[in-house]
């Protein structure tokens, strides 16, 4: 049987981190899981959940401020972590709103 891979976007604020995940299949469905708290003990749990079964787990941020403690967390621990660059993050289109949260973590993922 082959290796199980999730992707995870994260959008971290000073407060909170919005996660989502696609598996590693064609065409595979970005979910928006929720937010936690910004909080390395927070961040230890949700990596628990979403490893449970041998999931090799394969992070992505948005460049900014709050997400390098983020990264630096996650690589500590072994996992594959990505800086993104913020304008492939970001929708492309010039007339949609600067989008938080949920939408930036699902384009990071997707982007992956």
């Amino acid at each position: 049987m082959g290796e199980s891979i999730t992707f995870v976007g994260l959008d971290v604020h000073k407060a909170t981190i919005a996660i989502c995940v696609a598996e590693a299949v064609r065409d595979g469905e970005v979910r928006f899981v929720g937010e936690i708290p910004n909080e390395p003990a927070a961040l230890d749990k949700l990596v628990a959940q979403l490893g449970r079964g041998g999931r090799i787990l394969r992070f992505a941020y948005e460049a900014g401020p709050c997400g390098y403690g983020v990264y630096r967390h996650l690589r500590d621990r072994g996992h594959d972590c990505v800086v993104v660059a913020r304008s492939l993050a970001r929708s492309r289109s010039p007339t949609t709103r600067p989008s938080i949260g949920r939408g930036t973590a699902s384009r990071t993922c997707s982007g992956v």
